[in-house]
């Protein structure tokens, strides 16, 4: 009983401190306090209390689909607190790892290099971009709009970061399983591609990110969309708009139509993977859809659409085409040496005509297309300068596309008998005449015998005769009559600048030299006796037009006297109208110039000119392998003449230099030290002890291999530098009292 009114006098007090009567749960919570208070250890509430506290809690009412939101709402805040506290972190520790934001600029763009021809029109653009900046206005339409279509939409109304764009980006990812969106902005890729390494890091991201709020509160939405378009990477080692649509297009950025637009802004989805350089399909395929979302923007209609695909962009070659790129590359090579290192944008104004060049690609690539394969001619150069050096035309292959190597200006070959204008320039200011007479017949010069290339002999003939046939015994004479080292000044004097061997050889043209300098030798007999020093750049300016660097080639030293000059023209007509270059005939222009064939047929070349230009054209192969019977008189002298006659169209023939008055060689001789007296007496008296001491080695327009009297055999390769007697034959003139005298 005591115990029982213990437990009266408790219960109320709980009661009371609950403040409610019905309170079980409190109820049962004290008599098993007060219960346990006497045991050991707390033990399980009775069953029936058990049951009665499940009850009260199912009597409980349930949240509800407004608690549940509530209670969404008040995670997601805290969530989205503690997420942004994080965030804050992250941006404020990386943040700090950057430099200040007020030392950041815009890094410069690597300097481009404008080439222009002499007409002011663009060669190319040549630097790391390839291409030339330019401002939306000056750009197609097209180009931004699809840009901004394919890559970002909302370009015009974020703020450099575009949060719906990256949860689309992060959804269309997630649901695919793969990376199929990117969430960047065109903002965000401009950061990171003037700023930022390709690595994908955290903090990397992080800097973008900052760099992109930079970037859109510093500059204009337009300035933005420009630099993206004159850096971004479009495949090709092409970087930016304009170098993309030469490369791909050969045309500019200013030109391209819809269907061009589409194709280049789907590059940068993948520039290298859809490059139309190297997968035409794919890139086509990214176009159409480039095009679809152009639509959808409202920036195009069906009807545009379906004059796009009617507009579809042409195969792109693996690399640059056109023979100006071979120019291109000579102006880049010259381009250090006269102003060091390229540290800004420069505009260089060259001396090529795009309309020769056009004709004189076209002029060799006929001639290659047609008789290359059964001639076994892989290859051809042509060079074109006029009288003052200034390089019109360049052509140093087949196909620039496939080899950038550049035959006219790199490649060194012998010019086999197209050297012998050399030779008898030499002769004539040595006294002699093209009305000499010489004796073609078999010439011994030690252990060497060179022979014609028809394996003939003529006997007397005149050396204008002897010139225009190509006869190499003449040439071995006269080039050992004048001494090999006379002919090598004067070969130097008029523009060879490659090592001569002063040896008997020189006479057939075995020494090496590049076709650009055998031609600009030619020069002096079209301008009348002025050297042409070969030369391409005219000018080099800033993009601000100041100019840098100015040719001076405008007042040449003379390096041939008139009636020099008047005769070697004679001769070298002759060589077209009745010699071995008759294929190259201009209807109704004087023209004259040499041929020039190889031993074994490796090389062959044909260098002439008119009153305007001076051109020269070789072909063969590579890899030095011979060619079928193939001679300067014959596909050279036939592309020579195709281009020379389309660069001639329109104009009016004018006579070569010393021949307006008629045929020089008709002039009167001086008297010797001339040789005429010489040849007069000499057949008088039924003798010709003219020297023949001396003379070449090889012949060039076809040698073959000749017997020697020791058994030994003339295999044309190039004699020793001291043959036909002890050193330097002296130069030996006949004068009549050394007839009468038997001197």
């Amino acid at each position: 009983m005591a115990g029982n009114r213990k437990s009266q006098r408790i219960e109320p007090s709980f009661r009371g401190a609950a403040g409610r009567d019905d309170d079980d749960d409190f109820h049962l919570d004290a008599e098993d306090r007060v219960a346990g208070g006497g045991r050991k250890g707390r033990g399980k509430p009775p069953k029936a209390a058990r049951a009665r506290r499940g009850e009260a809690r199912r009597r409980q009412p349930s949240l509800g689909i407004f608690g549940v939101f509530r209670r969404l709402v008040y995670w997601c805040l805290v969530l989205g607190l503690w997420g942004a506290i994080g965030v804050g972190g992250l941006v404020l520790y990386y943040g700090s790892r950057m430099p200040s934001a007020t030392s950041w600029a815009i890094p410069d763009r690597p300097p481009n290099v404008k080439i222009l021809s002499v007409s002011g029109d663009i060669i190319a653009n040549r630097g790391l971009t390839g291409g030339e900046a330019l401002s939306l206005e000056n750009m197609s339409p097209y180009i931004p709009q699809a840009v901004i279509a394919i890559e970002d939409r909302r370009f015009h109304s974020h703020f450099g970061i575009d949060p719906l764009g990256l949860a689309r980006a992060v959804l269309t990812n997630l649901t695919s399983g793969r990376m199929v969106q990117g969430g960047s902005t065109l903002t965000q890729q401009l950061a990171k591609n003037m700023f930022l390494s390709p690595e994908r890091t955290l903090e990397r991201k992080v800097q973008e990110v900052l760099l992109s709020l930079w970037l859109e509160h510093k500059y204009t939405k337009d300035q933005i969309l420009a630099m993206y378009l004159n850096r971004v990477f479009f495949g090709s080692n092409s970087y930016g708009v304009e170098a993309a649509s030469r490369r791909y297009f050969n045309k500019s950025a200013r030109d391209v139509n819809l269907g061009e637009a589409a194709l280049l802004a789907g590059l940068l989805k993948a520039p290298s993977r859809l490059s139309p350089a190297r997968d035409p399909e794919a890139a086509e395929a990214r176009a159409q859809v480039v095009l679809g979302a152009m639509r959808e923007e409202g920036y195009i209609t069906d009807a545009e659409i379906k004059t796009a695909m009617s507009q579809s962009p042409a195969r792109a070659k693996s690399y640059w085409s056109g023979a100006e790129h071979y120019a291109a590359d000579m102006v880049m090579a010259q381009l250090p040496g006269m102003i060091g290192d390229i540290k800004e944008d420069l505009v260089i104004d060259t001396t090529i005509d795009l309309d020769l060049e056009k004709k004189a690609d076209e002029a060799i690539s006929k001639i290659l297309d047609k008789d290359g394969a059964k001639s076994s001619a892989s290859q051809a150069a042509l060079v074109s300068i006029d009288g003052t050096g200034a390089i019109r035309a360049l052509v140093g292959g087949r196909d620039y596309a496939e080899s950038q190597f550049d035959r006219a200006s790199k490649a060194k070959r012998q010019p086999g008998s197209a050297f012998k204008p050399f030779v008898y320039a030499a002769a004539l200011e040595a006294g002699r005449s093209p009305l000499s007479l010489r004796n073609d017949a078999p010439v011994r010069i030690g252990k060497w015998t060179p022979e014609n290339y028809d394996q003939k002999y003529r006997g007397e003939v005149t050396l204008a005769a002897a010139f225009a046939e190509s006869l190499n015994t003449i040439a071995a004479q006269l080039v050992m009559e004048v001494g090999p080292e006379e002919v090598v000044k004067l070969a130097r004097r008029l523009g060879i600048e490659s090592d001569l061997q002063a040896n008997a050889s020189i006479a057939l043209g075995t020494s090496e030299v590049t076709l650009v300098e055998l031609t600009s030798a030619y020069a002096p007999f079209m301008n009348g006796g002025y050297k042409a020093t070969p030369h391409i750049i005219r000018r080099i300016s800033t993009a601000e037009g100041k100019v840098l660097y100015e040719n001076t080639y405008d007042n040449p030293p003379r390096v041939l006297e008139p009636n020099i000059v008047a005769m070697m023209n004679g001769m070298m007509m002759r060589v077209i109208s009745q010699g071995t270059g008759k294929n190259a005939r201009i209807p109704g222009w004087p023209a004259a110039g040499k041929t020039g064939t190889t031993q074994s047929f490796r090389d062959a070349l044909f260098v002439g000119y008119t009153s305007n230009l001076t051109t020269g054209v070789w072909f063969g192969n590579d890899d030095g392998k011979s060619m079928k019977k193939v001679t300067g008189g014959g596909l050279p002298a036939r592309a020579w003449s195709q281009f020379m006659t389309a660069a001639h169209a329109g104009l009016s023939p004018s006579p070569l230099f010393g021949t307006a008055g008629g045929d020089p060689l008709q002039a009167t001789e001086p008297a010797p030290e001339g040789d005429q007296l010489f040849d007069i007496i000499s057949r008088t008296l039924g003798t010709d002890e003219r020297p023949t001491d001396t003379g070449a080695a090889v012949a060039n327009e076809q040698t073959g291999t000749v017997p020697l009297d020791d058994g030994s055999f003339d295999d044309g390769m190039t004699p020793p530098a001291e043959v036909g007697g002890e050193g330097r034959p002296a130069t030996h003139r006949t004068t009549l009292l050394d007839i009468l005298m038997g001197g």
